[in-house]
C-alpha cells in the first residue's frame, strides 16, 4: 500500500502537467479547482443544450462555465492557503520566541508576573 503523498510535496516520478505548465499535483488548490471547473462545465453545457437544443452556444456556455468555476474554486482557495501559511508562520515565531526566552530575564510573562506581585 503506497503512503499518503502531502500536497505541495514532490513525489518521485514524472509529475503530471496539464498543458505542460501547471504541476497540478504539486500546486495547492489546482486540482479541486481543474476537477470542480470540469463538472461545471459539463453541466453548464449539458443545461444549456437539455434546454435550447442549441450546440455550438452550448460549447460556449460550457468553456465559460469552465472558466467561471474553476477561477472561483481557485482564488478563495489559495486566498485561504495563503491566509493559513502567514498563521502558521507567526505560530512558528511564537513557538521559537517562546523556547528562546522562557526562563529568561527577557521573557515578557516573567515580568507581567513580577510587576503585578511587587504592586500588591
Amino acid at each position: 500500500m503506497a503512503a499518503v503523498q502531502e500536497p505541495g510535496k514532490p513525489r518521485k516520478g514524472k509529475p503530471f502537467k496539464l498543458l505542460g505548465i501547471l504541476d497540478v499535483e504539486n500546486i495547492p488548490c489546482a486540482r479541486d479547482s481543474i476537477l470542480y471547473g470540469s463538472l461545471g462545465s459539463v453541466v453548464a453545457g449539458l443545461g444549456h443544450f437539455l434546454l435550447t437544443s442549441r450546440i455550438r452556444r452550448s460549447c460556449d456556455i460550457g468553456v465559460g462555465g469552465f472558466i467561471l468555476v474553476t477561477l472561483g474554486c481557485w482564488f478563495p482557495c489559495r486566498y485561504n492557503y495563503a491566509k493559513q501559511r502567514i498563521q502558521e508562520r507567526i505560530a512558528r515565531e511564537g513557538i521559537k520566541n517562546q523556547i528562546l526566552y522562557e526562563s529568561s530575564h527577557l521573557d515578557p510573562e516573567r515580568k507581567q508576573i513580577n510587576s503585578s506581585s511587587s504592586s500588591d
